[in-house]
């Protein structure tokens, strides 16, 4: 079951950067809702951080694109506190969708899977070695953020090593938040127009790529492991 969920971006072949953009923008266009909300913090002074960390954990759980924020962070605050207002703003938001995932539909996947026991061990393999798989999943910014939060909720990965594991999101993080300071200005967010830095958008690939196959490699060993020890015990 994981390991489907992990392979969902690879088969669609994202882009890294835009790996956070999971929303359907045809019904409306969120990025201009959201760049219009970050017109609205900067204007709010010092409050500013506390509005915008609380939009970030709301647009977290909508599946709004965060991208957007996180390159909106580098304009209005700076790269340091940009980074430190993102990285709040986006663990109390992925924690929070994973218990919408882990309480509203944990019950149902268990149900709809209890009787497989392929699935219940790679369940089982996740929550054993959820820390280390959360950790590599955040360095990589090629699986959707705002699907992992909700995928992780209905695995056996416990709120401990998921919260832990969201440090992993930090060097995506810093430099997501460096190429927003680049732009100087809201409204060239998200656009063509906006100024990128060349050597920081190859290194986020390099870890991105680093990362992908470390994980699908690790998950698919003790997802085997695991299947193998249930085969024995049967």
């Amino acid at each position: 079951m994981f390991i489907l969920v992990l392979s969902i971006p690879l088969l669609l072949h994202i882009d890294p950067a835009s790996a956070q953009e999971s929303v359907n923008t045809n019904a409306f266009n969120p990025q201009m809702l959201l760049r219009n909300a970050l017109q609205w913090i900067d204007s709010l002074g010092a409050v500013g951080a506390l509005a915008f960390i609380g939009l970030y954990i709301i647009a977290t759980v909508a599946f709004l694109p965060g991208s957007i924020l996180t390159l909106g962070a580098g304009v209005i605050f700076g790269v340091v506190w940009g980074s430190v207002y993102v990285f709040i703003g986006a663990t109390l938001g992925a924690t929070a969708a994973f218990l919408v995932g882990r309480y509203l539909a944990r019950s149902w996947v268990a149900n709809k899977i209890a009787g497989n026991k392929k699935f219940a061990a790679i369940d089982q393999a996740v929550g054993t070695e959820g820390l280390k798989i959360v950790l590599l999943t955040r360095l990589s910014p090629v699986f959707p953020f705002n699907l992992l939060n909700y995928a992780f909720g209905i695995t056996g990965v416990s709120l401990k090593d998921y919260f832990i594991g969201s440090v992993g999101m930090i060097p995506g993080t810093i430099m997501y938040v460096y190429i927003g300071s680049l732009a100087g200005n809201l409204a060239m967010i998200g656009t063509e127009a906006q100024p990128s830095n060349p050597t920081i958008q190859w290194a986020i690939r390099i870890v991105g790529l680093i990362a992908t196959i470390a994980v699908t490699v690790y998950v698919t060993r003790i997802a085997q492991k695991a299947l193998e020890d249930e085969v024995i015990k049967s």
